[in-house]
């Protein structure tokens, strides 16, 4: 299925564009982030499991469990910190 994927503040800097579209076959946002951090480079350094990464599904914050649709948008933020 073809999804529609946008990266947020740090992760855009990270990955060095702001969105893109992707065929997968991941089911789940988690499957969806794992296949993107098996791309290796600067997409396992801005997703790696070790970092905190919050998720939207279609303009939705969602957990990772969130089952992915033909045509979703899914967004990647780092956490928000205010000052």
């Amino acid at each position: 299925m073809k999804v529609n994927l946008r990266y947020f503040a740090s992760i855009r800097e990270d990955l060095g564009q702001g969105s893109e579209t992707l065929e997968t076959e991941a089911a789940t946002l988690a499957a969806l982030r794992d296949e993107l951090i098996a791309r290796g480079g600067a997409h396992a350094q801005g997703l790696a499991r070790g970092k905190a990464v919050r998720l939207a599904l279609n303009q939705v914050m969602a957990d990772e469990t969130a089952a992915l649709t033909e045509g979703a948008e899914v967004g990647f933020f780092p956490p928000v910190t205010g000052g």
